[in-house]
């Protein structure tokens, strides 16, 4: 089977291995290793690798038995501590997983789960972290068959998810559910048109519960007969005239968005790839910045940013509009320059627009979501 990003407790995975993002020397850390340790019997884990183990250098991996964790086997992998990215931690990082799996490889397991090693307290940033993992596990996949999950569960992973879940399948079931289901049966005004044609023509009276043909498994809403009043909104210049700001702050807010607005309309006929790169500069980020929170490869990004006439992928075009944080106005007319548009008929295109719009910028949560609702995951 392919990768498979899970939203787990590691020490519960039911398969043959799990790995530990352990420290170099016998010691037990926090987080994952401390997690591990107590599932697995603290005294009797820590005994063994004193004993067996001893020191190991960051970047090496190191087996030992689950004791009383599900797992038969517990893969420890050294994990390197975060400076700054310069003093090698990528190549330890992927030695880490390469290391793990060669050992994974060796004692014929046929199942694996790993934890986003060094992410946690080693500080290493996650959304690198991710993109790490995924090369090197697909690049293991090409040549060995195994059952890999990658587990992502932290307290602030396991918020977010509390968090979104109830409300984003509020949202799908607001926008894909009454689209798909307007699309098959024509929705319910129609049903209600439909009904009052048919019995016109027989001299009868209009039903006020829809036609008798329709599902029963559909709801029927009907519009209320007098719409509710809208609330009204003061208008700017309302507001100004009652003096509820000072005229030189209203004079300042006009004069930006009307730059705003000139700058925009200097962008109007720019592919996608300008006007990504504009707006990348008009939020005073930095390219490497949105294309790791989006988790696409440096290859692509440099692809789309040399060719000003590049159309990428549409899932990539989507993680990009999230690395950048664009909100779902700009989201929508980048799409556009690459000849794509979110569709209320697609689910993918749903969830992304969730995040989009509530400002939810994390690729991980994002690809769980997508998986969790039986859809391609994107960063896999």
């Amino acid at each position: 089977m392919p990768l498979k990003i899970v939203r787990n407790d590691i020490t519960q995975m039911q398969t043959e291995a799990i790995v530990n993002t352990a420290s170099a020397q016998p010691i037990v850390g926090t987080g994952c290793d401390r997690a591990i340790y107590k599932a697995a019997g603290y005294e009797a884990l820590l005994a063994y690798r004193k004993e067996n183990i001893g020191y190991a250098k960051e970047g090496s991996a190191f087996l030992t038995p689950g004791f009383s964790l599900r797992a038969k086997y517990i893969i420890h992998a050294v994990s390197p501590l975060y400076v700054d990215g310069q003093q090698g931690e990528e190549e330890k990082l992927r030695s880490c997983y390469r290391e793990s799996l060669k050992l994974a490889a060796r004692y014929q397991i046929r199942s694996i789960a790993f934890p986003l090693i060094a992410t946690g307290s080693f500080g290493y940033p996650r959304e690198e972290g991710m993109r790490i993992a995924v090369d090197e596990i697909h690049a293991f996949l090409l040549s060995c068959e195994m059952d890999i999950f990658l587990v992502v569960f932290d307290a602030g992973a396991t918020r977010l998810g509390g968090r979104i879940d109830p409300k984003l399948e509020a949202y799908i079931d607001s926008n894909y559910v009454r689209e798909k289901r307007d699309e098959e049966y024509g929705g319910a005004a129609a049903w209600k048109r439909q009904d009052l044609i048919r019995r016109l023509k027989k001299g009868e009276e209009a039903s006020p519960h829809g036609p008798a043909d329709m599902p029963v498994s559909m709801p029927l809403q009907m519009p209320a007969a007098v719409p509710p009043p809208r609330e009204k909104k003061e208008s700017f210049w309302k507001k100004k005239k009652r003096n509820d700001f000072p005229a030189a702050e209203a004079v300042e807010s006009v004069t930006v968005l009307e730059n705003r607005l000139s700058e925009r309309l200097v962008h109007l006929s720019d592919t996608f790839s300008r006007y990504l790169l504009y707006l990348i500069e008009e939020k005073g980020m930095e390219n490497a910045e949105v294309y790791k929170r989006a988790i696409v490869d440096k290859k692509v990004f440099s692809k789309i940013k040399n060719n000003p006439d590049y159309h990428p992928q549409k899932l990539t075009a989507l993680c990009l509009c999230v690395g950048a944080k664009l909100n779902l106005d700009e989201t929508k007319d980048l799409l556009a320059r690459a000849g794509y548009a979110l569709s209320p008929c697609d689910k993918t295109d749903i969830i992304f627009s969730y995040f989009i719009e509530n400002g939810i910028y994390d690729m991980i949560e994002l690809d769980i979501q997508l998986e969790e609702h039986g859809l391609p995951c994107v960063i896999v």
